[in-house]
């Protein structure tokens, strides 16, 4: 079966299917869709984010530029992805205030939380959690919470109580949750457990509607925020409902075999690319965190300036900078509705230390890739007072349409950066 303007009466479903020999395939997004998905959702245009950070450092002598505004030359590892140069933007002098500790900092890349080093500390909601909790009803995953690594509590990701996500770290399994649909016995087991979830809310609603009536003024503002919460979270559990019952889509690549040398590291992020490339073109999700754990390089990220062992270092991180140069390509490479997919997704890339050979978190050595901004720069700022990070994810969160004036540590938009 095929489909042309011809046989197009009226607005193709966003969900619709060619259907034939008891098989149902998903089309990707057409523009006939448009109409019907307006109905669906007031913004038309998805925009996307996509955070990674790697959390050993990036050697900032072949990281940032020398000059700074449009006219700058690509230093060694942005000539890596000289075919995206207006595409991105790098920022020199930006860190995250009062974020220290060295090692300990690399939990607060996406929450901006300070002094994650103290006894006690909590941390803050991730800025993808914080973007998920308005905009993840709107896709079959809120959003995919990933990590290259062999470690079980590796991830960026913390929910409003600052309590870490755990991440899929499993390039095979993550291709497997989204594409391929599970047995009908598999999807009644799913729907019911959610549907459990709803009525145990349900029930804590109504005891704490009927405690609330002896409450004082001020007990009930705070019930009402907790009402609030709940309501929220059963509409995320109705939307996880729905989207049980409807077919995965199905896309045209054969799942990924896994890696499990860490030493690979650079294989394996490769892997996780092409996974996530997938996820956004078939609009699987629209939020993504992505943790790149390259600790089996830790030894060599102490290297005291010795020439061999910088030699040795830079090559790890080079191989890394083609990675994300094909994960760059691939989005550019991908259109929809006109646009490539790199347009519509914002790809922020980073690392939680300035030099992890001196263990500063002051300097970050930070990308920004697609999103619809006006790129090809490189913004420089205070070395000594560094700018806020977390500016950037005020931007970030206007730009998937959420009306927000700050977050975290951010207390408005990232300066020198503008839509194009």
């Amino acid at each position: 079966m095929s489909l042309s303007r011809s046989t197009i009466r009226g607005p193709l479903s966003r969900r619709a299917f060619l259907r034939g020999t008891g098989v149902a395939m998903s089309l990707p997004w057409l523009d006939a869709m448009r109409p019907a998905f307006a109905a669906e959702d007031a913004k038309t245009t998805p925009r996307r984010m996509v955070a990674i950070e790697t959390n050993m450092g990036i050697l900032p002598q072949f990281f940032f530029p020398e000059k700074e505004g449009r006219d700058y030359t690509l230093s060694p590892y942005l000539e890596r992805l000289a075919a995206h140069r207006d595409k991105f933007t790098v920022f020199s002098g930006v860190s995250h205030p009062g974020v220290t500790g060295a090692h300990a900092a690399e939990r607060c890349f996406l929450t901006g939380a300070p002094h994650p080093e103290r006894g006690g500390f909590r941390n803050w909601v991730s800025l993808d959690q914080f973007a998920a909790e308005q905009l993840g009803n709107r896709t079959r995953y809120p959003s995919l919470v990933l990590a290259n690594s062999n470690e079980n509590n590796a991830t960026l990701s913390y929910t409003r109580s600052g309590a870490p996500i755990s991440a899929e770290r499993s390039p095979k399994k993550l291709f497997q949750k989204l594409f391929v649909q599970g047995k009908p016995e598999e999807v009644a087991a799913n729907v019911e457990a959610i549907r459990q979830g709803r009525s145990l809310l349900d029930f804590v609603g109504e005891q704490s509607q009927r405690l609330n009536r002896s409450l004082s003024k001020a007990d009930q503002r705070r019930m009402d925020q907790y009402f609030t919460s709940v309501r929220e979270l059963e509409q995320r559990l109705e939307s996880s409902e729905a989207w049980e019952h409807r077919p995965k889509p199905t896309v045209n690549a054969q799942p990924p075999e896994d890696i499990d040398d860490a030493k690979a590291f650079v294989q394996r992020t490769k892997l996780i690319f092409d996974v996530i490339k997938l996820a956004l073109e078939t609009d699987s999700t629209r939020l993504i965190s992505l943790f790149i754990d390259t600790t089996v390089i830790h030894n060599i990220t102490h290297h005291g300036n010795r020439p061999e062992v910088l030699t040795e270092l830079r090559g790890h991180e080079e191989r890394q900078f083609d990675a994300l140069n094909g994960f760059l390509t691939a989005l550019s490479e991908t259109k929809e509705e006109g646009q490539s997919l790199l347009d519509r997704t914002m790809v922020l890339y980073g690392t939680c230390m300035g030099s992890a050979n001196s263990h500063s978190n002051v300097n970050l050595p930070v990308l920004f890739a697609g999103g619809g901004f006006k790129h090809g720069q490189h913004l420089t700022f205070d070395q000594q007072n560094n700018y806020p990070l977390t500016n950037l994810f005020v931007s970030m969160l206007q730009r998937l349409g959420i009306e927000a004036d700050k977050f975290s540590t951010g207390n408005g938009t990232f300066r020198g950066l503008e839509l194009a």
